[in-house]
């Protein structure tokens, strides 16, 4: 509407000033032509033949009036048509030189009425105001129809995107039909369900793992109890039941703990990193930790590499253990389990536990590091390990900004943790 009025009062404007310029041109040329008609004469040598030349000229000019008074004041010439008001006319006053018979001089009005300029003006004036009306609606209603056609697919794409629940993952987005702009955005947003899908489904599987992960001790301290309670026993037998529930406590309380750790790692606490200078001393004093078990299940260990790094030294050492009790378990009897601690390319360092036994489906090592994820489906060793210690080690590597990774191939497995060393890493 705007734009359509500027270019309307422009043209209004210009047709304005051009009538404007055009009156006073014929005034000029009719005060020229009487000016000239008078001087020469051209036979006049007495008013009347001065009035008889002016009526010629004027004859047909119905918006011209012209009047002459003399010297004396008196009205010479005079049009008989009624001179327009000043507002609707132009005037042109001049003095004029008469034929000698006629008196010498005058003094001469030359009136043009511009009532029918106006009335033009006034015609174009709502032409254009219309026009601008008209053009304005027209724009307006294509405008509107041009965006809803246009935006008919995206709102089929918010139609379908309504129909995704949380019930119903499964579903993805069509982008048949959409824009070229929309595919890149429909493509994420499926990824984005790809990925919210896997995380519901695990999520789903985290509380099954969880509840039966607590259910087996919760019902063996229970019947325990029963069983404490159902007849009278002497000190031995209630401390002997009392040792076997501690256990099951301390196991309850190391799976709430794990949880605990992974819930604050989710929620982006960060390492408390210090600068060590030997990654490999910190490996040897887990690997004496380790030791007896190492023995028990007739496995040896070895350090290979050292860097230095900005680590959390207690989370490392803690990531490293749950390696260590993985390699321990999964072993082959007699094997060697090798730390190596290597520098990577842009200052990282990688930490890997490595150790000989049977391979590990391809399909299964991405899921290595889920929570209560066993490759093993019969669940061995679930008395002592309840499959959160590799989940504890990939957490432990996105605190220092790394990530945990798992290989396994021609008979060794190779689990491990990648983050940046931080300033100053020297091997």
């Amino acid at each position: 509407m705007l734009g359509l009025g500027l270019v309307c009062a422009a043209v209004y404007v210009v047709i304005a000033l051009t009538l404007s310029q055009r009156q006073d041109e014929t005034l000029t040329q009719k005060q020229v032509a009487v000016e000239h008609l008078l001087t020469e004469g051209r036979g006049a040598h007495d008013l009347a033949g001065v009035r008889h030349l002016l009526k010629d000229f004027l004859a047909g000019h119905d918006e011209l009036s012209l009047r002459l008074v003399n010297g004396d004041g008196q009205v010479i010439f005079e049009t008989s048509a009624r001179q327009p008001p000043l507002a609707d006319s132009k005037r042109r006053v001049f003095d004029i030189r008469l034929p000698p018979d006629s008196g010498g001089s005058a003094h001469a009005a030359l009136v043009l009425d511009k009532r029918a300029d106006e009335a033009l003006l006034a015609r174009l004036a709502w032409t254009l105001a219309l026009a601008a009306l008209t053009g304005a609606l027209a724009a307006t209603v294509g405008g509107f129809m041009l965006v809803r056609l246009g935006l008919a697919p995206l709102h089929k794409l918010v139609e379908q995107t309504r129909r995704v629940t949380a019930t119903d993952l499964e579903r993805r987005l069509d982008g048949a039909g959409q824009a070229d702009e929309l595919q890149p955005l429909i493509g994420q947003f499926n990824a984005l369900l790809d990925r919210l899908g896997a995380a519901y489904k695990q999520m789903e599987a985290f509380n099954a793992d969880v509840a039966h992960e607590l259910n087996t001790p919760l019902a063996t301290l229970i019947s325990s109890c029963e069983l404490a309670l159902r007849k009278p026993r002497d000190t031995g037998e209630l401390r002997e039941a009392m040792g076997s529930n501690l256990e099951d406590l301390h196991r309850l309380a190391n799976i709430v703990g794990d949880m605990l750790f992974l819930s604050n790692a989710d929620r982006g606490v960060p390492a408390r990193r210090i600068w060590v200078p030997c990654l490999g001393a910190l490996a040897q004093e887990v690997l004496e930790f380790h030791e007896a078990a190492l023995l028990d299940a007739g496995l040896t260990a070895e350090v290979q590499g050292d860097a230095a790094a900005e680590v959390d030294a207690r989370l490392l050492r803690r990531a490293l253990s749950n390696l260590l009790g993985n390699a321990t378990r999964y072993a082959s009897p007699g094997s060697a389990v090798l730390v190596r601690i290597e520098h990577q390319s842009a200052g990282e360092v990688s930490i890997a536990v490595q150790n000989a036994g049977p391979a590990i489906a391809a399909e299964h090592l991405p899921k290595l590091f889920d929570r209560f994820y066993r490759a093993d489906p019969s669940r061995t060793h679930a008395d002592r390990n309840h499959g959160l210690g590799l989940a504890i080690v990939a957490a432990i590597a996105r605190m220092h900004g790394g990530r945990a990774f798992a290989e396994s191939a021609g008979g060794a497995t190779r689990i491990g943790l990648v983050f940046s060393g931080g300033a100053g890493n020297a091997a």
